[in-house]
Order: C-alpha cells, then sequence, then structure tokens
C-alpha cells in the first residue's frame, strides 16, 4: 500500500518505510523528528518546473502536464517506490505543500496507481 501525508502531520505507527518526495528539505524539520527512510530529490519536479510553478493554481493543469512528462523520463524512480513497497508492505510518501489539492504528490499517486 502506498499512501501519502504531509511531513508536519504525526508519525503514525502504520506509516512503514518514509519517503520524503520534495526536492527541498521542510522548513523547520529537523531530520531527527522527520523519521525519513529515504529522501528522493529526483523524483519531485525539477528545480525549474517547481520555480515556474510557484504554486500558482492557474497554471496547475499545465504543470501536471509538465511534471507527468518528467516522469515518464524517471520511470526507474516510480518502480523504485513499488519495489520498496514490495518489500515492505506499506510505503508513505512525505511532502510539504500546504496546498494538498495543487500539490506534486497529487500527480505522483496518480502515476504510482497507473504504473500498479
Amino acid at each position: 500500500m502506498i499512501k501519502s501525508k504531509r511531513t508536519y502531520d504525526a508519525i503514525g505507527d502504520d506509516d512503514g518505510y518514509r519517503i520524503l518526495i520534495d526536492r527541498l528539505w521542510p522548513r523547520g524539520l529537523s531530520t531527527e523528528k522527520a523519521h525519513i527512510d529515504l529522501w528522493m530529490k529526483d523524483i519531485a519536479p525539477s528545480t525549474e518546473l517547481r520555480k515556474w510553478y510557484n504554486h500558482d493554481t492557474t497554471r496547475w493543469h499545465e504543470f501536471k502536464t509538465k511534471y507527468i512528462e518528467e516522469l515518464t523520463h524517471n520511470k526507474h524512480l516510480v518502480k523504485q517506490i513499488h519495489d520498496i513497497e514490495k518489500e515492505y508492505k506499506t510505503v508513505t510518501l512525505l511532502y510539504s505543500a500546504k496546498d494538498t489539492e495543487h500539490a506534486n504528490i497529487k500527480v505522483l499517486m496518480e502515476i504510482l496507481r497507473k504504473e500498479e
């Protein structure tokens, strides 16, 4: 099972293997409190795409299309998440965005479900 939650949410006993999927480390969160097993910076949107999008929801659909394109060039990272899921059974993808409806996690989860 692959699920997601914000990095600032409480750690759950059922989180399993915890993967940070942001390119930048979450503000104000120490490594000790984060309890992150793996930081997959490269699965996050590229720096150029992240800066272009700049949390502007009017660009959401275009951002989504561009991010999906980036993910198609990084299929090995999507496969890596599925491989970890096979080993640990539960994987929690962690992200920091406040706007959970317009965050890269939504796109990534969609791709992961398609690739199952």
